[in-house]
């Protein structure tokens, strides 16, 4: 297995740099044993102008053998022949991203104490690959390199044999990247990309690589329009570990577009860290208005309604006055990301006891939900499609009809002061819509005087005298709590009005 890197230099910057970055000197040769080879590091050439480091994995088929890999199905003969006539010596895979990351780790990782100062620095460069395995073809590797801000991704098809064209080309391609990146990022990238290509990783899975996977990915991942195939296939498909590092990588999203006009839905904050020179992330601020209005209206019963990831039945727990969280969400995932994060399977027996997480769709009535005294609906409304917010609102105060109601959402005014969104876009790319000041209190006070509630309002973050708050917030309150069941029921009776897991 081969792969060269290549930069080039300016007269205050000669080329040779690379080596104080790789940690490895242009002027030597020098071999590391590998568990699976041995790994040779040299430069080909090395000059102010142009500098080129290699790396030579020569990798021993019968070391693989005998450390399990490729056992066959079976015990077929032709497929333990395969164990032994394969391409792994040739063909970059996942056993060169393993050497990748031993012999540069340190620059993999960003590190470079002799040169700090090289680092952040983007440089040109020149990437190649001789063979390289490709399941998916050119058309894959250009969907999975092309965003990655390279000026060039060329993968060359090989053929089957040079002397038979008409056999057509093989599943491998000769690769080069040019571009100007930090090697860092390049190396990083190259760690995930060479064993999501071969699609055949030749260790065991551990869940510790889901650790590995979001570490390298830290920064591009995230947002990579094929993070779902490249984090399938890195796993080695394995459903468990997919699941959780998508999970991860989706909370890494949001908080990564949340962080300074969105939502920061899942910041978590360190109790014991000192917040007095810094402001307080809205999310933050949101779950203690909310946790503070329902101390306020006595509650102890509560649903939050699209709970997401749980960060507010966590905060609940925290306070013993509130005897009962029930979190809903229509998303599996999230319920599951939830879990995780209250730890249910090490909880105690008594604060177990105190939370629920139900899947259910709030456009449809619920049976479970009727009885609670508060139901929080916290940056939900704006997700909803217009057309679907009186299903919403039937099921919510028609058919729960809990005692008080608290509702979160954007203050569209207040965007002008988020310097980084562009003029007329949301705050999230899934928002349906985001209202005014005046838009939201229009919508609840016709759904408090629809379903015989009274709503004040109230400013959540930063009350600006020009724009109002970033986030508003609604307190509907049941006029006549007497009411409620006999109120819900006859709404639920009437012929018009929709039916047990019947959207409204």
């Amino acid at each position: 297995m081969f792969l060269t890197i290549s930069t080039t230099g300016t007269p205050d910057r000669p080329a040779t740099d690379l080596g104080f970055l790789l940690h490895k000197h242009p002027g030597k040769a020098q071999a590391f044993t590998t568990s699976h080879g041995t790994a040779h590091v040299f430069y080909p050439e090395a000059g102010d102008e142009r500098c080129t480091a290699a790396l030579l994995l020569e990798v021993d088929p019968v070391a693989l053998v005998r450390r399990g890999q490729g056992k066959g199905r079976g015990g077929a003969p032709d497929t333990a022949l395969a164990q032994y006539v394969n391409d792994r010596p040739y063909a970059a895979s996942s056993l060169l991203a393993v050497a990748l990351r031993s012999v540069f780790g340190s620059a993999l990782n960003g590190r470079c104490a002799a040169r700090p100062d090289l680092v952040d620095e983007p440089r040109g460069l020149r990437i190649e690959i001789p063979v390289l395995p490709a399941r998916g073809g050119p058309e894959l590797v250009h969907r999975l390199f092309g965003p990655l801000g390279w000026d060039l991704v060329r993968p060359e098809p090989l053929p089957l044999d040079e002397r038979f064209p008409e056999w057509g080309d093989s599943r491998y391609v000769r690769l080069v990247l040019e571009g100007r990146l930090r090697l860092a990022d390049a190396l990083r990238q190259l760690y995930v990309l060479l064993p999501v290509l071969d699609d055949a990783k030749h260790y065991w899975v551990a869940p510790d690589e889901v650790d590995k996977l979001l570490r390298a990915g830290d920064g591009w991942l995230a947002g990579h329009p094929e993070h779902g195939l490249i984090t399938s296939r890195y796993l080695a498909r394995h459903k468990r570990l997919t699941r959780d590092a998508l999970e991860r990588l989706e909370l890494a999203r949001l908080a990564e577009a949340d962080g300074s006009p969105a939502e920061d839905i899942d910041n978590a904050v360190d109790e014991d860290t000192d917040t007095a020179d810094r402001p307080l992330p809205l999310a933050v601020l949101r779950r203690e208005a909310v946790t503070a209005a329902l101390r306020a209206a006595g509650a102890a019963r509560v649903l939050d309604l699209g709970c997401g990831q749980g960060a507010l039945v966590q905060q609940l727990l925290k306070d013993t006055s509130f005897t009962e969280i029930t979190g809903v969400d229509v998303s599996v995932r999230a319920l599951a990301t939830a879990a995780k994060r209250l730890r249910l399977e090490r909880m105690g027996e008594l604060q177990a006891g105190r939370v629920r997480l139900l899947q259910g769709s709030l456009t449809y009535t619920d049976k479970r939900l009727a009885g609670y005294d508060a139901a929080v609906l916290s940056e939900v409304v704006e997700h909803v499609d217009p057309p679907r917010l009186p299903a919403l609102e039937y099921a919510v105060f028609g058919s729960a009809r809990p005692r008080t109601v608290l509702v979160t959402t954007p203050n569209a005014e207040y965007n002008v002061r988020w310097e980084t969104l562009p003029a007329g876009q949301v705050r999230h790319p899934d928002h349906r819509f985001e209202w005014t000041r005046a838009e939201f209190r229009d919508w609840a006070g016709a759904v408090a005087g629809r379903h015989g509630y009274t709503v004040a309002y109230v400013p959540v973050g930063d009350d600006d005298p020009e724009v109002g708050p970033p986030t508003q917030m609604a307190v509907f309150t049941l006029a006549d709590p007497a009411t409620a069941t006999r109120t819900g029921a006859t709404a639920a009776a009437r012929t018009d009005a929709p039916k047990e897991g019947e959207a409204a």
